[in-house]
């Protein structure tokens, strides 16, 4: 194809979430979420290596879209990233998951055993970061 073409650019702000389960429903709930709020994101099948096991899961990942640029990438990719893997973790019934953003990585488990002697926070807190 050729022709004319615009060229936008923006501050990279890539964001992942990590996270076990069907790819088919995380996709689902992927499309549900980006079709309510007017997002996009990616979805790549993966498979979490661990001692002692395997699971197979999806990386979502988020980025800094120049085309629509938010005018606080870091804030508004963060909330969507941590409300997103809040959907995916209830409906790929997950008791954990991970996002990955530039400079940090934050791992959020709600099993009982990781909550023992742990700094428990609060549902919807973005403390932590």
């Amino acid at each position: 194809m050729t022709g004319l073409y615009h060229v936008a650019d923006a501050s990279s702000y890539p964001i992942s979430i990590f996270i076990a389960g069907d790819l088919a429903e995380a996709t689902r709930i992927c499309r549900a979420y980006c079709d309510e709020v007017g997002f996009c994101v990616t979805v790549t099948p993966t498979d979490y290596i661990y001692t002692g096991g395997e699971e197979a899961g999806v990386i979502v990942g988020l980025i800094h879209y120049p085309r629509f640029p938010p005018s606080d990438p870091e804030a508004e990719l963060s909330y969507h990233a941590l409300a997103l893997a809040d959907r995916l973790r209830e409906g790929l019934g997950q008791e954990s998951y991970s996002i990955q953003g530039p400079r940090w990585t934050q791992w959020r488990s709600w099993r009982a055993s990781d909550r023992d002697g742990a700094e428990a926070q609060e549902e919807g807190s973005t403390s932590g970061r």
